[in-house]
């Protein structure tokens, strides 16, 4: 199955151009290597519109599997999964909390992680941290259960 994936980097600073996005491109990097289709990526200001807006229009386009990465910390303006909760239809509490886990293994101070998965319409949005290589390794630990979760919500109602 060929994942329809959308990435987005959430960052004050380099929506501003003030550093390089290296997040957004390494998660577009394990995406490319694990078979996927990245339709769409979006580099937005840490402000729960923008984040919003950024992932209704990747589910318009089609993005199956929509990945943020960056303000998922406790920083007060962290607020990546106050914005998602707030669109989503239901959240998936397994995904952080295995990303948690997971990641307590590498650093402690992964217990400051707010990671989260959600479905927003028909799109799976994981919410990972801002360092690219904390992005990629919490993608990893959840990466087997994606699959069937984008089956599942893709499916279409039969009626009797």
């Amino acid at each position: 199955m060929q994942i329809r994936v959308g990435i987005i980097t959430v960052s004050d600073r380099a929506s501003r151009g003030q550093y390089d996005d290296l997040g957004g491109p390494a998660l577009k990097k394990f995406a490319e290597g694990s078979g996927w289709k990245v339709l769409a990526e979006s580099l937005v200001p840490d402000e729960k519109r923008d984040i919003q807006r950024a992932i209704r229009e990747q589910a318009a386009r089609g993005c199956q599997l929509i990945l943020t990465t960056g303000g998922t910390g406790v920083a007060l303006r962290d607020v990546t999964p106050e914005a998602v909760r707030e669109i989503a239809i239901r959240e998936l509490p397994g995904f952080g909390e295995v990303m948690r886990a997971e990641s307590m293994k590498i650093t402690k101070n992964a217990i400051l992680s707010r990671n989260l998965a959600a479905v927003v319409e028909k799109s799976l949005v994981i919410c990972l941290p801002g360092k690219p290589s904390g992005a990629v390794e919490c993608l990893g630990f959840v990466f087997e259960a994606i699959p069937h979760c984008i089956e599942v919500l893709q499916e279409v109602p039969t009626s009797c």
